[in-house]
């Protein structure tokens, strides 16, 4: 009985432990560990025996999964496990237009370091300096462009 409990009790403190250390890993070894013990109960108390920790099982389980992803959460140091706001930039290519800013003067919008932002025409760009690091606010010119970023010199 003594080993039932324990496999029990580890298989839920695992299954708790998976929203720590995602990946799977934890909670597939809490499943096994609950496998056991309910197998071993079947062999130890019979059908009725191993149809109690089946369901025992399945009621905790059921009760860590509420706890953690209905109560955990709302609480101070579940807050800091649990993603509460979305990242809404995106990255976009330049395309073909980004031929036609050849040539083009910029003015630097961050320090190039070498890389950074630049502003051509009112509009916030993506560079790479060829010029080494340059301060916010440089004149700059277009010298390449591909997909994702252009090239600047001073």
């Amino acid at each position: 009985m003594t080993l039932i409990i324990l496999l029990f009790s580890i298989g839920i403190f695992l299954f708790a432990a998976e929203v720590l250390v995602p990946g799977g890993i934890l909670g597939i070894a809490g499943g096994v560990l609950l496998l056991a013990g309910c197998i071993l109960s079947f062999v130890r108390f019979g059908s009725d025996g191993g149809l109690i920790a089946v369901v025992a099982s399945i009621l905790v389980g059921a009760g860590v999964f509420f706890i953690e992803f209905k109560i955990l959460p709302k609480t101070r140091i579940g807050k800091r496990f649990f993603l509460s706001r979305e990242i809404t930039g995106s990255s976009t290519a330049l395309g073909d237009d980004a031929r036609d800013l050849i040539g083009k003067a910029a003015l630097s919008a961050t320090v190039l370091s070498p890389s950074g932002y630049v502003t051509i025409d009112g509009k916030r760009y993506e560079a790479v300096s060829q010029s080494g690091q340059i301060a916010p606010g440089t004149e700059l010119k277009v010298v390449d462009a591909n997909h994702f970023q252009l090239t600047v010199k001073i």
